[in-house]
């Protein structure tokens, strides 16, 4: 897996929070950005009056989403002149912790939230095909050739690294900041390994192909596909989950 990322969209994972004093929240950006890969293996985080600053939240806040870090197994302290608090990337997760988080979703509310998904994700690659410079695409590239020989949690890393720096290359920071706020929630499932990693592949191709030809409407007709067969197939694993 390739180290660097864009800066929009590593520096949207640190945008202020929309609601002041949820360390539940700070712990879920955090959570997912280790999970992304935009914070890697013991890496040092910022100190917690920076993560503060960043998110917009109390220091106390900070520090409570950091405890939660630390029992989950994600963050590690240490003392010392050169001490801190440091990322603990899961290389392995429990192979079936998906399947009890996709247990808790009901279809209607997989499926709404599929339709936002939807929308946010149509809207910035058409954004990305009218706004993207080259090193923008260059990047999807990259993000693309993560996918072909990924597994597992990679797979799962490499379609949400994609669509990140699809959203970061509209130029549109809400939208990025919205690319995240919905990965958060559903990107995590939506992007198991459920499909074949060479189609994938593919569409990512055929998707970054259309936005360095800057063919927004394209790219907005083959995202939306894409995302929609990821949602059938999610849909149709949530339903064999539901069955006896």
């Amino acid at each position: 897996m390739r180290k660097g990322m864009s800066h929009s969209a590593r520096s949207a994972m640190f945008a202020p929070l929309g609601q002041v004093g949820r360390a539940e929240a700070v712990a879920a950006r955090l959570v997912d950005a280790i999970t992304l890969g935009l914070l890697a293996d013991q890496e040092q985080l910022p100190s917690e009056a920076d993560l503060a600053a960043q998110f917009g939240v109390s220091t106390v806040t900070v520090r409570e989403a950091l405890v939660a870090l630390r029992q989950q197994g994600l963050v590690e302290t240490r003392r010392g002149r050169s001490g801190g608090s440091f990322v603990r990337a899961p290389a392995h997760p429990p192979p079936d912790a998906w399947r009890a988080r996709l247990a808790e979703v009901s279809l209607s509310d997989l499926r709404d939230v599929g339709d936002h998904y939807l929308a946010i994700a149509g809207a910035a690659a058409k954004l990305a095909a009218e706004r993207s410079s080259p090193e923008d695409v260059a990047r999807l590239r990259l993000a693309t050739d993560d996918l072909r020989t990924a597994h597992g949690i990679d797979f799962t890393r490499a379609e949400r690294q994609f669509h990140l720096e699809v959203a970061a290359a509209a130029q549109s920071p809400r939208l990025t900041h919205e690319e995240v706020h919905l990965q958060s929630e559903l990107g995590g499932l939506l992007w198991l390994p459920l499909g074949s990693a060479t189609h994938a592949c593919e569409e990512h191709a055929a998707i970054t192909a259309a936005i360095s030809e800057a063919d927004g409407e394209l790219a907005r007709k083959l995202t939306e596909e894409h995302l929609l067969g990821a949602l059938d197939r999610l849909a149709d694993v949530h339903l064999g989950l539901l069955t006896p």
